[in-house]
Formats: structure tokens, sequence, C-alpha cells
């Protein structure tokens, strides 16, 4: 049994569609098929929701007609049969019926979920449909049926494996199944989310619950690169990376991953494999247990970084200052990226900025703070680089240029990361795809 997760992009049109339809038939294995909303359409919806909640009801209508007619001209040329558009038009009418509802009801958060989980539910169904047009023998199993997240939003992996092992002991005769990624039902019972880019997640999830031999995650580029190639022109995909390597990368800015799709897969020492839709024969990355290789391997980038500086001379030989730190962030659930100290000051970045002020007025009970807003934290990213020669020479003459704030090192020897101003990213991106690649 494999999982093959396809995104937005990879169902961006009928044609790519039916382009994933080959690529799931072309062999024999038993799978299950994770999709994405078609693209734009999470977009759409997150933009129908906000109009919504501004009470912009006309501007809504507007929005939603926009949306099913894009929907529409899919279905036309998605289909060939009269019966098959003719479901897919009844499809379509439901959930478009939904959505027109809803603009006489008040809004609620409730209500914003059940909004975009339109989406995957559309993108799932349609894609049933052509699956039996053209014959091919698959079930659909609605995640709302067996994903499920706690009161911390945190999924329930023991949960899912029984509720999942049960839908598929019905369906037994069934090599092919095709469930909605992103969606899931909360403590609640309530329709919820896996976040944003939360498809990757529900893939690794299920692929942990069913013990998968691989977990495909299908996307538009050919694999994890070395770098962010919308910034420096020369890239190379990478050819293996362990799930310690993946997770820096993910976290730290990569974006053909979800962070978070990381660990059931690592848990359940289940392997990923990154490929392209748009070129399937292309042999992407793996993701396992093993690195492969010893060195530098990429470079990510992650923004919208602040920068926190506590100082205070009450630090100094003070035990449980630190403790007394952390527990501030841990008040207002804001996780620490990076974090420096020396005999009189601390400082820490964060990527969540919600309770920023909040944050601030308790830390300057223990001393000065000061505080640098639009910074962007790169990661160099390899296996066992902090033990391996050369590269911290290397990575400092690439930068010497750049001024940096902060350095992480040793946290970690997969990872070194240096917090620099955002103005300054693309080219430190460049310099270090020049020293530590030799790539111009």
């Amino acid at each position: 049994m494999k999982v093959m997760k396809f995104g937005g992009t990879s169902l961006g049109s009928p044609q790519r569609m039916k382009e994933v339809a080959k690529l799931i038939t072309a062999d024999v294995d038993s799978k299950i098929v994770v999709l994405s909303a078609l693209s734009g359409t999470t977009n759409a919806l997150v933009e129908i929701s906000s109009t919504l909640a501004s009470g912009n009801k006309n501007e809504a209508k507007l929005q939603i007609d926009a949306l099913e007619q894009h929907y529409q001209t899919f279905i036309e040329l998605l289909f060939n049969t009269d019966d098959a558009k003719l479901k897919a038009k009844q499809l379509l009418a439901e959930h478009f019926e939904f959505l027109t509802i809803i603009l006489k009801i008040s809004f609620s958060e409730a209500l914003n979920k059940d909004i975009l989980a339109q989406g995957e539910l559309l993108s799932t169904k349609l894609f049933s449909i052509y699956l039996a047009e053209q014959n091919i023998h698959h079930v659909l199993l609605p995640a709302l049926d067996f994903m499920t997240i706690d009161s911390y939003d945190e999924p329930q992996i023991g949960t899912i494996k029984v509720k999942l092992a049960q839908l598929m002991q019905r369906n037994k005769d069934t090599n092919i199944f095709v469930t909605q990624g992103y969606i899931s039902r909360n403590a609640k019972g309530e329709v919820d989310n896996l976040k944003r880019g939360g498809s990757d997640y529900s893939a690794s999830l299920i692929a942990a619950a069913v013990n998968a031999s691989v977990c495909e995650i299908w996307t538009d580029i050919d694999g994890m690169h070395n770098n962010d190639p919308r910034v420096v022109d020369k890239t190379l995909p990478i050819e293996q990376l362990s799930f310690e390597e993946a997770a820096e990368l993910a976290y730290f800015g990569a974006k053909i991953l979800h962070p978070a799709s990381i660990w059931p897969a690592q848990y359940y020492n289940v392997p990923v494999r990154l490929l392209n839709t748009m070129d399937p024969s292309a042999k992407g990355t793996l993701i396992a247990e093993q690195a492969g290789s010893v060195g530098v391997k990429a470079v990510a980038a992650k923004d919208s970084i602040t920068a926190i500086k506590i100082k205070s001379s009450r630090m100094l030989l003070a035990y449980g200052f630190l403790r007394k730190v952390f527990e501030v962030f841990e008040k207002y659930r804001t996780s620490i990226d990076m974090i420096t100290t020396s005999e009189v000051a601390v400082s820490v970045t964060v990527d969540n900025d919600i309770f920023l002020a909040d944050i601030l007025k308790e830390l300057e009970l223990f001393g000065t703070v000061e505080v640098d807003t639009n910074q962007t934290i790169v990661s160099i990213v390899g296996n066992e680089i902090t033990e391996t020669k050369e590269v911290m020479r290397k990575l400092f003459e690439s930068v010497s240029t750049i001024p940096v704030r902060m350095v992480s090192y040793g946290g970690s020897k997969h990872n070194i990361s240096l917090l620099i101003p955002r103005s300054y990213k693309e080219e430190a991106l460049k310099c270090l795809n020049k020293g530590l690649f030799g790539l111009e």
C-alpha cells in the first residue's frame, strides 16, 4: 500500500487531472490518493469567507458566482459523456447552493471552516466521477469520516488508524482509494482543517496510519532543490535527505513540503518521495531514515522574523532567568526559532507576532528590551555539517558582505542558521549558492 498526494497545481486544469488519473493507474499497487483543492480554489474560498466576515454579501455573491463559472468551464473540458457531465453539474449545484445559502447565515469561525472545506470536497468528487467515467474501479473515502484532531488541533493518529482500517476493510477488494487532504473533524465533531499546506500533513498521517511502503508527494517541481529557484538562477534537485534534514529545510523556508508533514512519516519510518507531476520520469527527492551523504545539501530562507533582545545585569549568574523568559513565550503559545545568550543578554527570534505587544510588556520586567522586525533566517542544512571541515570557513566567506544579526550553531548537527535583515536575503542566497555549491 502506498500513498500518493497531488497538490493544487497538479490538478490545475482538466488535462492535468487526466494525467493524475494515468499516474495512479500506472501500476497495480494498492494506493490511497490524497487530493488538494484545484489550484486557486482555496484562495478564492478564503476571499469569499473574508468578504462575508466584513458583511459585504453582494460582493461575496459575485465571488461565489465567479468560482462556480470556473468549475462549470472545468467540467465541460474534463468529461466526455453526457452522463458524467450531468453528475458533475449536480455536484456543483449541491456545493454552490451551500455557498449561496451561507449568504443568509451569520458568519462564524465554524462557518469559515465549512467554506474552506469545499475545495477538497469538490476536487475529490469530480475526480471520482472522472475515474468512474474511465471505468477505473475505486472508492471515495471521506476524510471527515476518519481524519480527526483534538482540542489542541493535534491529529489523533491512533483514532485515524482505527477508523481508516475499518473503512478500508469494508472495501478490501479495492486497490484505489481517493480521499481529501487538509480537512478534518475537531474534538467537537465539527468540520475543521490541518491549516494551509495541510494536504501534505494529511498524506503523511495516512501513510503512517496504514504503514505505507512510501508516501509520494506530487507537485510541479522535480524534488527539493538546494536553493530557492525563485531567487537563484541555478539550482539542483537533492537526491536524498534524512528526515532530520528535510524537517529543518521545511521548517526554515523550503516551500515544497509542509513542515508538519515530516514527523508522522519519520515516527513510523515511512519513506517520502517528492515527485514532479509535470515530469513523472524525473528522479525527485527521497526522504528516508538515512541521509545518503555527508555535507551541505541545501539553503533555505524564512521571512517575517522578529528578533527580541532582553538585556539585564541581573541575568549575570542568576539561575532561573532563562526559564522565566521562556515561560513568557509559552504563556502566549509563541514558539522560538533561534536563541543566543551572553553574560548579560539573551536574544531570541519568533515568526509569530500576534501576541508580540503582550510578550514585550512582560519581558520589560526583566530588563531592557530591543526589537528588530522584518528579519530573515537563512539556514544551511546538511548531514553532520557542524562536524564537516571547511563548512564554516566557506559559509562565512560567502556572507562576508552581509550584516549577520545572530548565528545558531551546534543546536543541531544538521543546521547552521543566520539571522539577517530581510533586505539582504536575495544577496545572501546568491552568495551562498556560489560559495557552498559553486553555482552562479
